[in-house]
């Protein structure tokens, strides 16, 4: 079974700062890193519902980076990370309609004191299955 790394455009510095990498490619499996809500840039947007709606488009593009076919249709579990559930669960659940809508993936949503980057306050991380 082979396995690869993977990033995708505005993510090398920081993945090359930090040591890791955006998505890992094992057998038919992807495995993303925690996605945040930043920019095409790497800045972390501060608006909440931005900032969620950004996490799941980088989910997307993590995908996609490790291999093309995969989109939110592959995913089969979620894990999210929030400074704040109260205030950021609801919009995590509404971009869980909108990108899974006919699918729902196993998840587990927890709530922490910090997260790795500056003003991050949700991040996803998910695994998808490559179907041949």
């Amino acid at each position: 079974m082979s396995i690869s790394v993977h990033n995708y455009a505005g993510t090398e510095e920081k993945s090359k700062a930090f040591h890791y990498s955006q998505a890992v490619k094992i057998g038919n499996v992807v495995k993303t890193s925690g996605q945040g809500g930043w920019d095409d840039s790497g800045n972390v947007v501060s608006d909440l519902k931005k900032q969620v709606e950004l996490a799941f488009v980088n989910v997307e593009k993590a995908l996609q980076a490790a291999d093309k076919s995969l989109s939110w249709k592959n995913v089969f579990a979620v894990r999210s990370f929030h400074i704040s559930l109260d205030e950021s669960a609801d919009y995590v659940i509404e971009n869980f309609r909108k990108f899974t809508p006919d699918r729902r993936p196993v998840f587990t949503c927890v709530e922490i004191r910090k997260l790795g980057i500056e003003g991050m306050q949700v991040e996803i991380e998910v695994e998808a299955l490559i179907e041949s």
